[in-house]
C-alpha cells in the first residue's frame, strides 16, 4: 500500500482534536472531558485515513 502525506488542513484538524482530547483528560472542560478518549482516537483515525487515501 502506498501512503500519502495528508493535506495541511487535515493535519491541523487532527492535531487540534488530539490536543483537545489530551487537555480534556487533565483539565475539567464541561461536555468535552467526557469524550476526551474519543477525541484523541478521532484525531488518530483522521490522520490514518488521510495517509491512506490520496487527496485528503
Amino acid at each position: 500500500m502506498k501512503t500519502n502525506a495528508p493535506k495541511s488542513i487535515t493535519w491541523i484538524i487532527a492535531v487540534v482534536l488530539g490536543a483537545l482530547g489530551i487537555l480534556a483528560s487533565f483539565v475539567m472542560i464541561p461536555t468535552v472531558s467526557a469524550y476526551a478518549g474519543y477525541l484523541v482516537m478521532a484525531g488518530f483515525v483522521i490522520l490514518a485515513v488521510a495517509t491512506a487515501v490520496k487527496g485528503l
